[in-house]
């Protein structure tokens, strides 16, 4: 297995691979589940400027979700 890089990640590409084993559709809302539930986690992404029409995450955001949620 490759180790997991921080980087810009597509949020079909980031939710793939939390569950490789969904579609890219059903990852993206089972992963945008656990956001939603894990406690300060959506507030901490809308603080760095997510935006939820863009179709990627920063960086920065993709951190914040990684050290929320484990690495995938």
């Amino acid at each position: 297995m490759t180790e997991f890089k921080i980087r810009a990640y597509g949020r079909m590409e980031l939710a793939q691979l939390y569950s490789p084993e969904l579609t890219s559709i059903a990852a993206y809302r089972k992963m945008k589940k656990w956001i939603a539930l894990c406690p300060g986690l959506q507030q901490r992404l809308y603080d760095l400027g997510y935006q939820s029409q863009r179709r990627s995450y920063t960086p920065l955001e993709v951190r914040a979700i990684v050290d929320a949620l484990g690495e995938p």
